[in-house]
């Protein structure tokens, strides 16, 4: 089994994510930030996507491969 070298990180509930590609039915940018609320599945993901103001636009099942995990503090290595 090939080793993906791509996705060094697990995601888990309630990390805060941006989406890697557009997705045009929705409204979501590439960048768009979101909130893991659900993991479906080993590799795929429920995101919340929320307005300013903090409600709800959309939430979404997600691969792992669109999204990246954000990072708001330096990790020590």
């Amino acid at each position: 089994m090939k080793e993906d070298h791509s996705h060094p990180y697990s995601l888990k509930l309630l990390d805060v994510v941006a989406l890697l590609k557009a997705i045009p039915d929705d409204k979501l940018v590439k960048g768009q930030v979101g909130t893991i609320v659900e993991v479906l599945e080993e590799g795929i993901y429920e995101v919340e996507f929320a307005d300013k103001q903090g409600s709800t636009v959309t939430s979404l099942a997600l691969p792992k491969e669109d999204l990246m995990l954000l990072h708001f503090e330096i990790e020590a290595l």
